[in-house]
């Protein structure tokens, strides 16, 4: 018998999506009879075809916290425009005192980004791109900085079809 009656099937989805985990960070919480330890999970996760996410989760467990984080990333995805293998135009995105400068690459230049900046752009399945981070160090704001950046970006297809024309028209 079907047990799903009518519902689409769930997909297993380890297989679906590409999942990074940016940062374990174990936090104490003093407390009369000495330390409580939880832990937080900062993930990015994407489908390699142009749509990733990123999550925070926060839990008394190391796995807790990871499936945490990847389910709200896998709630938060965006689409990101990729042209051929890597992003259309040049763009900083900024988040508080972190900013990340996106710059897109030659075929074959791969990925120079940092550790929180690679994540994202593995799980976005962007390979060719150049990328600096300015300001701060810290991984939550620098994912999030980037993000800002990649929601920032623009497809060329889009504009011309919100202004009525022709690809070819835009450079007239």
């Amino acid at each position: 018998m079907n047990q799903n009656r009518g519902r689409r099937p769930d997909r297993d989805r380890d297989n679906d999506f590409i999942e990074n985990l940016v940062r374990l960070n174990r936090v104490a919480k003093v407390v009369k009879g000495g330390r409580r330890f939880s832990f937080s999970a900062l993930a990015v996760v994407g489908d390699g075809k142009g749509k990733v996410g990123f999550g925070f989760g926060k839990a008394n467990d190391v796995a807790e916290s990871i499936r945490k984080g990847m389910e709200k990333g896998r709630n938060s995805m965006i689409a990101v425009p990729i042209r051929r293998t890597t992003i259309p135009h040049a763009i900083i995105g900024r988040y508080k005192s972190a900013r990340v400068l996106l710059k897109p690459a030659a075929p074959g230049t791969g990925i120079i980004a940092g550790g929180a900046v690679r994540a994202v752009m593995e799980a976005a399945g962007i390979t060719d791109i150049l990328t600096k981070s300015l300001g701060s160090d810290n991984k939550m704001n620098i994912v999030k900085a980037v993000f800002a950046g990649l929601e920032g970006l623009f497809d060329a297809r889009k504009i011309a079809a919100a202004r009525g024309k022709v690809l070819s028209e835009m450079w007239g």
